[in-house]
Order: structure tokens, then C-alpha cells, then sequence
């Protein structure tokens, strides 16, 4: 599937910066499964400083706001081809070795309310892909999507605890889960084409998990399915932190509003 994207934040200041960094993951992978046919990136009120790939191999982008904006505005654009793995993303890539990705970090604590969840997660008699897939179900039965009610710094063990998440909380907690049953587990931030609309309010995220023979392998706890066509990698990292779209730093004005634009949809072949 040929999907284009287009991506808008925008930041709006109550007075004059006199300075902020925004470190950038909004360019999408060269992937199993995907293939980058095009990406661009543009600013208003901010500069391009320079480019690298992190440990996970994320393409990260500084941009700095130029002194004395009222507003920044990033815009990304382009096209992704898209083939159907089954979720599978296999070989493991990047400077972290795998058991970087079992050890815990503060948003994928396995405290007490994580570890009741694994104990009522049925066996897969399939195997550990079949098992995943109820944790998954488990996590998003115990966790029902609703936003406004967590956020950013919201840990997986406070998320369970509330009852209620959105799809970063559903995957920390998958994470914590798995990596409490020694599985090797991680982050994954992009973008999701929607069956029922091309506009969208914000970035999609799920978790994939390591499984023998296979590699890595995805789950979009929220829908209840392994990535298909509709989805695109953008950043992977032990947790939100790593593969945030954007962070950053500002002083001398209080940032006053953030607006995100966001539309994803199929890109139709013309027959010649």
C-alpha cells in the first residue's frame, strides 16, 4: 500500500523566544515492510541545524527557533510504500543489544498491578505469539482507550491503576508485561492510516516484542492486531522517551498553544 502523510505541529508563544531546541523523530524508517519514496521536511520561525541516526537508528533532526518568534511551525510531508508482514519485523538493528530492551525504565516499571494483569494472561498453547496477543487483549480489556486522562509522564503501573489510557499507555504496559516475563520488548512511534477518516489529531504508537525465530514482532495493543499496511515506523526506543516525535527546550516565552495537524491515506495508482 502506497500511504501519503502529511504532519503539521505548530507552536504558538504568549511573548517573544530568545531561544529553543527541538529534537525531531518525524522521518520514517527504512524498514522491513516499508519502503521511504519520498520525505520532506519544512520550518516557519525556525532552522535546520543538523541530522543523525540515535542508537535505535532513528533518524533524529535538531531544528533551533529563531530569536524573537511568536510561533514555530514544522511540516512534514511524503510518501511510504507499505507491504504485509504480519507484523513481523524480524533481525534486531541498531547500537542497543538486545537485552538493552529487558531491563525496566521508569514509564515501564512491572510493579504490583502489572504483575496481577501477567498472572491472568492465558498461555497460548500456539506458542509465545498466540500468548502475546492475550496480554494484549488482557491490557486492553483492564485498559480502556480514553483520552485526556493520562499523559506523557503517565507510567504504565498508574495507567493500569486508573483503568483508563490511550495508546502510549497501552503500550508501556505491554512492555513492562513482557519484559517481566523476560522478553525483549520496545516502543514503536508512527503514523496509522484510519479506516474512517483522512484527519487526524495526533501520531499513533505500539509495542513490538522479541519472539524466537521470528525477531521483532508488533502489537497494536489499542486495535487488537499486529501492524498491517495501515501502518508506518517512524521511531522505536525502550520507551516514550526514546522515540518521542518531538522534544525540546525554550526560554524567554511560555509556550502558549500547540496545534497538531495530522492526515493519513492511501495513495491511489493511476492505471496508464
Amino acid at each position: 500500500m502506497r500511504l501519503s502523510i502529511r504532519h503539521t505541529t505548530r507552536y504558538s508563544f504568549a511573548a517573544p523566544i530568545a531561544h529553543a531546541l527541538q529534537r525531531l523523530r518525524l522521518t520514517p524508517k527504512e524498514t522491513q515492510g516499508q519502503t521511504v519514496l519520498d520525505w520532506k521536511m519544512e520550518y516557519e520561525g525556525a532552522r535546520e541545524e543538523l541530522s543523525y541516526d540515535d542508537q535505535n537508528v532513528n533518524r533524529v533532526t535538531l531544528v533551533s527557533a529563531m530569536e524573537g518568534a511568536r510561533e514555530v511551525v514544522i511540516t512534514c510531508r511524503g510518501t511510504v510504500e507499505t507491504r504485509d508482514q504480519a507484523g513481523v519485523i524480524g533481525s534486531h538493528a541498531g547500537h542497543l543489544p538486545l537485552w538493552a530492551f529487558l531491563g525496566e525504565t521508569k514509564l515501564t516499571h512491572a510493579g504490583p498491578r502489572v504483575r496481577q494483569l501477567i498472572a491472568t494472561v492465558e498461555r497460548s498453547e500456539g506458542g509465545m505469539v498466540g500468548t502475546l496477543h492475550n496480554l494484549s487483549a488482557a491490557i486492553a480489556s483492564a485498559v480502556p482507550y480514553e483520552t485526556g486522562s493520562t499523559g506523557v509522564d503517565t507510567t504504565a503501573e498508574i495507567a493500569l491503576g486508573g483503568g483508563c489510557g490511550v495508546c502510549q499507555d497501552h503500550a508501556h504496559i505491554f512492555i513492562a508485561a513482557a519484559r517481566a516475563l523476560d522478553i525483549p520488548a520496545r516502543y514503536v512511534s508512527g503514523y496509522l492510516m484510519m479506516n474512517d477518516r483522512i484527519d487526524q489529531e495526533a501520531t499513533h504508537a505500539w509495542a513490538e516484542a522479541w519472539v524466537h525465530n521470528l525477531g521483532w514482532v508488533g502489537f497494536d495493543i489499542s486495535n487488537g492486531i499486529s501492524p498491517d499496511t495501515r501502518y508506518v515506523r517512524v521511531a522505536t526506543g525502550r520507551d516514550y522517551r526514546d522515540a518521542a516525535p518531538i522534544t525540546g527546550i525554550s526560554f524567554g516565552g511560555a509556550t502558549e498553544n500547540l496545534h497538531v495537524d495530522l492526515a493519513v491515506e492511501q495513495q491511489v495508482h493511476e492505471q496508464q
